[in-house]
């Protein structure tokens, strides 16, 4: 029985992730270009051959190389590539969002809580 690591694949850009999906990514540069998540290897490796076709990388680098070019860009639609810096802008939004409701929801609970408080304080003025 052999034993492979967590996150290999079979499938040049595909990663096995903990959920039991399967994320796509190809190089462009420096930079790594999320494909994104799919359901099957095969369906994350068509996505990266499509992306390998725009890019206008080798046959060599497909993990279908006999696929027409064609056929790989209907076999997956076009993806949306994410880079590092998007993914942390994303999760940097993400966080002030969080923040934003823990406030409105802070405040809520104060208004329900202490609502004599503020009676009183606005008989005050």
């Amino acid at each position: 029985m052999s034993m492979r690591r967590l996150g290999a694949s079979d499938f040049r850009g595909v990663r096995e992730l903990r959920s039991g999906a399967f994320s796509s990514e190809i190089w462009f540069g420096e930079k790594r270009l999320i494909l994104g998540t799919f359901d099957t290897a095969e369906e994350a490796a068509h996505a990266h051959d499509a992306a390998a076709w725009r890019l206008l990388r080798p046959r060599r680098d497909m993990n279908f190389p006999d696929v027409s070019s064609q056929r790989a860009q209907n076999l997956t639609p076009f993806p949306r590539l994410f880079t590092d810096e998007d993914r942390r802008v994303h999760r940097r939004r993400q966080r002030c969002l969080a923040i934003a409701e823990m406030d409105v929801e802070a405040m809520v609970v104060w208004h329900e809580r202490c609502l004599q408080e503020i009676v009183d304080e606005r008989q005050f003025y």
